[in-house]
């Protein structure tokens, strides 16, 4: 599988200035890979984009989101200072992962439009351009303004304007749900219900609130899917709540181990035990909560996440979509008078009683509450907190901590970088 992706990645210095770090001699044009090759590099495509930003990217939000601490503190904040830095290896990791990721989604983009018109060719031209917004998505959200890639190019290129991304984002992910299908071949595979969950997401950060509610409820009303069991979600059993998650399966290769950083070896999944859940996540379930043994779980005196039980053994899949993330997306965009009902609807779910805030502010904390510990360790803490103003009061962080260091090595190696204000 890894083959032919291989091949195909040119050996340049990506225009954001993170060098690939290839032989040219083992390089070819995308122009020389015939259409018959496409399978392979479709699934070279996905996983380049699973692997390349690395394990801790997936978890990001909750590094910065107060969420986690490392072992030896119990205070998040100094974890969110450690890596509120340019120097920070792990902003750097991420920042040229998902840019190394998009190089490859454009090369294989460039090989689907010349192919004759067809099913794959939609299919794939459809996943790529997912794999754009999605990318995108990752990269404007952490750092603002940043390289608009809609083609590969060795050229020092500057940052695009934060909202001409989410443009291009919200473009491509209209495009997506125009060429992709219906879900025939799992969930680890994009569909259209994958690019209107993506977009349903982005348009809810974006303040397309109509939209949102829009798209979340026509995947609430679809047969296909239904809030489901937490266990089967997430200990590998078949459920009907997962919209497209990254397999991260041994067989592929993948090095996407989050479980290994969150238990002990004295724990029977062992693990290195890099972070552990910070104090508030351990007393934020409340008794009754179907959520609570899978999310979060203590033995010997030590507290573990344990949402991702393959420890050392293995790799768990990466949830990016499921069916709860519409409940919460319709409330929240419809304010209490309407979408109380869809955020007591998901609380029922998971075993709670319904909530009855006195105000639309109260109804906008009971949602984040709810998104904090329906998605623990999901990737979504940070940035909830940063788009709706939250992030300095409730992390207590300062005002320049609400987007992520470009990286020193990235402005180094091209000076047309600038840095966010404060760092």
């Amino acid at each position: 599988m890894k083959k032919i992706f291989n091949l195909i990645i040119i050996s340049l210095v990506c225009a954001v200035g993170c060098d690939l770090d290839m032989d040219p001699s083992s390089a070819v044009s995308p122009g020389s890979v015939t259409s018959q090759d496409i399978v392979s590099l479709r699934s070279g495509m996905y996983i380049k984009v699973q692997e390349e930003p690395g394990e801790k990217a997936y978890i990001m939000f909750d590094l910065f989101g107060g969420n986690l601490t490392t072992k030896a503190s119990k205070n998040s904040i100094d974890l969110i200072n450690s890596l509120s830095t340019a120097m920070s290896g792990d902003v750097l990791d991420q920042w040229q992962g998902f840019y190394k990721a998009l190089m490859q989604v454009n090369n294989v983009y460039s090989i689907a439009e010349g192919m004759g018109e067809g099913a794959m060719r939609n299919k794939v031209l459809g996943e790529c351009h997912y794999f754009r917004a999605y990318l995108h998505l990752c990269l404007v959200t952490r750092f603002g303004d940043v390289p608009l890639m809609k083609f590969n190019t060795d050229d020092l290129v500057s940052r695009t304007p934060a909202a001409e991304v989410w443009q291009f984002i919200y473009d491509e992910l209209d495009l997506a749900i125009g060429l992709l299908g219906t879900p025939d071949e799992g969930c680890n595979y994009l569909s259209k219900d994958a690019a209107k969950a993506l977009k349903a997401r982005v348009c809810l950060y974006t303040g397309k609130k109509q939209e949102a509610v829009e798209l979340a409820e026509s995947l609430i009303a679809d047969a296909r899917y239904g809030l489901d069991g937490f266990d089967k979600i997430f200990r590998g059993a078949n459920n009907k709540e997962v919209i497209f998650a990254f397999s991260c399966l041994n067989t592929d290769q993948s090095k996407i181990g989050i479980s290994a950083m969150f238990y002990s070896y004295n724990h029977p999944n062992s693990g290195s035990y890099v972070y552990a859940p910070a104090g508030d996540v351990m007393t934020m379930y409340e008794d009754g909560d179907l959520r609570k043994e899978i999310s979060i779980t203590t033995l010997d005196n030590l507290n573990f996440i344990n949402k991702y039980p393959s420890g050392q053994k293995g790799t768990d899949p990466v949830v990016v979509s499921r069916l709860a993330e519409m409940y919460l997306i319709s409330a929240e965009a419809q304010g209490i008078s309407k979408g109380l009902n869809r955020l007591n609807e998901l609380r029922q779910a998971r075993g709670l009683n319904k909530v009855i805030p006195g105000s639309e502010t109260e109804f906008i904390e009971a949602v984040l509450d709810e998104r904090r510990k329906e998605f623990l360790c999901e990737g979504h803490r940070w940035y909830d907190l940063v788009r709706t103003g939250k992030a300095v009061e409730k992390l207590g962080i300062q005002e320049y901590q609400t987007l992520m260091p470009i990286p020193a090595a990235e402005r180094q190696a091209n000076r047309n970088l600038t840095q966010n204000p404060g760092y």
